[in-house]
């Protein structure tokens, strides 16, 4: 079987421009080409075929029976990627940006810092996600991922962002009538502790600060244990015990004076955030932008987080 071969895709697109346009030269203005170069191109076409597509009326153009058989086809196809262009203009207009992240990550950090994102960037929507479960990015259609440590090895593109710093808080009303001077009097109130679902040592716990302050023969057992550390902080403000609470979690409920630190002795976890990204994501508008604003805000939080003496 023969196979005819086709004629160029942009002798094509200038016929078909011609023949919706009804003229060389307002086709020519429409692909910003010249009337001369629309005319050869259909002529290639004509060669190709054998057939005639165009004809002179007066001043302009018109298509032979050849033509508007050959045109009626042709528009078609044009007409479906125009659609196709549109539906994908509309996609990534609309959709906004896809962020995921960890829950406390979403609900005590990165939630109320997207306020300044929205009055930089306005008309620049995100949708923020978050979840335990580390999302196929792409896949899933998430375009960005704020995640912990090891689990960053899932991702093929990501930048490290802040190492966070851990230290203890509570509510001002759990320190009525108490005097805390030492990190022993911090182990003395009760304890609320969090079950990370990581690896044992990726993030540390009451025994690991008490051992840090040197009370290695203190005993630093958590009274109430949970599975979220957002839930654990809001236990805190509540009054339930003290948080082993990282800094940047904590930073809006102590500005707030919902959580007060009895004993400023930090503790830096062992591994960073990092931000993960699919490819497609920088080609979504605000994409590019919205990267460079999560690395500036974490890098102030990570000296914001850090002790003084860390930081110079």
């Amino acid at each position: 079987m023969r196979v005819e071969k086709l004629p160029p895709l942009r002798a094509l697109q200038a016929f078909e421009a011609v023949g919706r346009r009804g003229s060389v030269t307002d086709a020519a203005a429409e692909l910003a080409v010249s009337p001369g170069a629309v005319s050869q191109q259909i002529r290639r076409i004509e060669d190709a075929l054998g057939v005639r597509l165009l004809e002179r009326s007066g001043k302009g153009v018109e298509l032979t029976h050849w033509g508007r058989l050959y045109h009626g086809e042709i528009v078609q196809g044009f007409d479906r990627l125009r659609a196709a262009q549109e539906t994908l203009t509309r996609a990534r207009t609309r959709s906004g940006l896809v962020v995921s992240c960890l829950p406390s990550v979403a609900s005590k950090w990165l939630g109320h810092q997207l306020f300044d994102w929205q009055d930089r960037h306005p008309g620049a929507p995100i949708h923020l996600i978050g979840t335990e479960v580390e999302p196929r990015i792409g896949a899933d259609q998430t375009d960005f991922r704020i995640t912990y440590g090891d689990q960053v090895r899932r991702f093929d593109h990501y930048a490290e962002l802040f190492t966070d710093w851990i230290v203890p808080a509570c509510a001002p009303a759990l320190l009525a009538g108490r005097v805390i001077k030492s990190p022993a009097d911090v182990l003395a109130l009760p304890l609320l502790g969090i079950d990370w679902d990581l690896s044992p040592d990726a993030l540390p716990a009451w025994p690991d600060w008490a051992r840090s302050a040197g009370l290695e023969a203190v005993e630093a057992r958590s009274d109430l244990t949970y599975s979220l550390s957002g839930s654990a902080i809001d236990a805190a403000v509540s009054g339930r015990g003290v948080v082993l609470g990282q800094l940047a979690m904590i930073a809006d409920d102590v500005a707030a004076g919902r959580l007060v630190i009895p004993v400023d002795h930090r503790i830096r976890l062992p591994f960073p955030y990092f931000l993960a990204w699919d490819r497609a994501a920088l080609a979504k508008p605000f994409g590019p932008e919205f990267r460079s604003w999560i690395v500036s805000i974490a890098k102030r939080q990570g000296v914001l987080s850090a002790p003084p003496a860390a930081t110079t």
